[in-house]
This record gives C-alpha cells, structure tokens and sequence, in this order.
C-alpha cells in the first residue's frame, strides 16, 4: 500500500505541479478559464497557491492526509466549473483539462482511502 499511496500522490503532485507554470505566466488557456468564471486575475493566482500547497503535502510524509482533501477540494472546484460554466472541452483541448480533474479527483481518494486511519478525528474510528 505504501508503494501505491507514493504512486497515486506523485501523479497528483505532478499534475498539480505542472499547472501551475501555465497559471502563473498568465497562458491564454488559463486566463480564458478564470475570465470565464470571474475570478481573473486573482482566482488563477488563489488556485496556483492552494495547488503549490496541495502538492507539497502530498509529497511530505506527515501531511499526506491534508494534501489529499486539499487536492480533492481543488479538483472537485475544477469539475464543478467544467460541468457548469466552461464545458468539458476548453479552447479546443479534447478535454484534457477535465480529464486531469477527474484524474487528481480519484487517485486523491484513493490517497484518502488508503490514510483513512489517519484522518483528523475519523481516523479511529476507521480501523478497520
């Protein structure tokens, strides 16, 4: 499980990773996607952040937990934009954005799933 926990947190924390140098240098797909869902500028740097944060979590032994809910939440915001405001497809893309979403959505739970134990609060009650 410990080999499959550090597989899951990688994919993510690359994914998360990789997003970032498009956000950060303002890439015309990014700003396309924050100008559409009226969170332009600030919303792209906020997530930038919230995602840098996210990946290092994940990739720090004691803050696995923590990084994998952070990570859920981001890509849950990120579908719910998809299915509601922006469509699966941005500028042409195949949606390979929703596809990233969707992909950081279920291997953060698998990340969770495997650390259920050590969830604040659940976590005892979990032992199972």
């Amino acid at each position: 499980m410990n080999i499959l926990s550090w597989l899951l947190r990688l994919v993510v924390a690359v994914i998360l990773l990789q997003t970032l140098f498009f956000k950060f240098t303002g890439a015309e797909e990014s700003v396309y996607i924050f100008t559409t869902v009226g969170a332009e500028p600030w919303g792209r740097y906020g997530s930038g952040v919230v995602e840098l944060i996210a990946a290092a979590l994940l990739l720090v032994p004691n803050t696995v937990v923590p990084g994998a809910l952070l990570s859920v939440a981001v890509a849950a915001g990120a579908i719910l934009s998809h299915l509601t405001l922006l469509g699966i497809e941005v500028k042409d893309d195949g949606g390979l954005l929703f596809g990233l979403a969707l992909t950081i959505l279920a291997c953060s739970l698998a990340v969770v799933a495997i650390h259920r134990r050590e969830l604040p609060i659940l976590g005892h009650f979990l032992d199972a």
